[in-house]
C-alpha cells in the first residue's frame, strides 16, 4: 500500500522555506501535492491554507505543511476546518509534542522566524512521531464540533 502524500502550500513570504521543505520531502521519498505559490508575487495565505487543509481533511493527504511569514496566518486559516489540527512549529520539541499529544495533522512554519535547518528538523520529527492516544484522545474528543455547546 502506498502512503498518502503530503499536501504543501504557502504564500509569497513562505516560498523560500517552502521550497527547502518541499525538496527535502521529495528527496526522502514522500509523495507531494503542491498547492503553490510558485512566485514571490503577493498572494493571500488563506487560499493556500484552505487548499492544503481541505486535502488533509478529505483524506487525500496524510499531513499538510504550510508556510507563511509567521506561520500564524496559515495556522488560523487551516484550523477553520473541523478535521484539522494545525500547529506553528519552532523546533523539534514542539513538533514531537503536538503530534504525540494533539495528533496535529498540519505543520505550519514562519519563514521570517525560523531557519531552514531548524524547520527541517522539526518537520522530520513531526512526520516520525505517532499520536499517543490514551488521555490525549479523550481531550481531542472534546475539540470535536459535536462536543461543543
Amino acid at each position: 500500500m502506498t502512503a498518502l502524500p503530503i499536501a504543501i502550500g504557502g504564500d509569497h513570504a513562505g516560498l523560500p522555506l517552502k521550497s527547502v521543505l518541499q525538496q527535502a520531502l521529495a528527496e526522502a521519498g514522500h509523495g507531494l501535492i503542491d498547492f503553490g505559490t510558485h512566485s514571490t508575487e503577493s498572494v493571500d495565505y488563506p487560499d493556500f491554507a484552505h487548499a492544503v487543509a481541505a486535502e488533509v481533511e478529505a483524506g487525500r493527504a496524510r499531513f499538510g505543511v504550510l508556510v507563511c511569514g509567521t506561520g500564524i496566518g496559515v495556522q488560523i486559516a487551516a484550523n477553520r476546518h473541523p478535521g484539522i489540527r494545525a500547529a506553528v512549529l519552532h523546533g523539534a520539541t514542539e513538533a514531537r509534542l503536538t503530534r504525540a499529544h494533539n495528533d496535529a495533522n498540519v505543520a505550519c512554519f514562519g519563514a521570517r522566524l525560523i531557519g531552514p535547518e531548524v524547520a527541517l528538523d522539526a518537520l522530520r520529527v513531526f512526520l516520525a512521531t505517532e499520536f499517543e492516544g490514551g488521555r490525549h484522545a479523550r481531550r481531542l474528543d472534546k475539540l470535536s464540533p459535536s462536543h461543543q455547546g
